[in-house]
């Protein structure tokens, strides 16, 4: 096992190893419940920690995290008129898809 990446919280630890799962990269949380001793220990330590079991894909976990956390934001004009802005890829208001480039 070798430790990739250290996230800010549980959630944002969880969709990152979702992803990394997602393209087939074993990957677990650690840490996940010392969000409770914050206060008794330094915050760095407390922080969940996302954890690689092949380390021979441990440069691939790399790339897809990377990309994960920079995801491409976008601006478009729905049909409707909505602005959609951020990562969206369906209208929030009357749900057309975004339409392709």
């Amino acid at each position: 096992m070798r430790r990739l990446a250290q996230a800010p919280n549980l959630a944002i630890a969880t969709l990152w190893v979702h992803a990394l799962r997602e393209e087939g990269v074993e990957a677990t949380v650690q840490r996940e419940f010392l969000g409770a001793v914050m206060g008794q220990l330094p915050p760095d330590q407390c922080l969940p920690e996302i954890w690689i079991d092949d380390e021979t894909q441990f440069e691939r976990a790399q790339q897809v995290l990377h990309a994960a956390q920079h995801r491409p934001q976008r601006n478009w004009q729905c049909v409707c008129g909505e602005r959609i802005e951020g990562g969206f890829e369906q209208c929030w208001h009357c749900g057309e898809m975004m339409p392709q480039a």
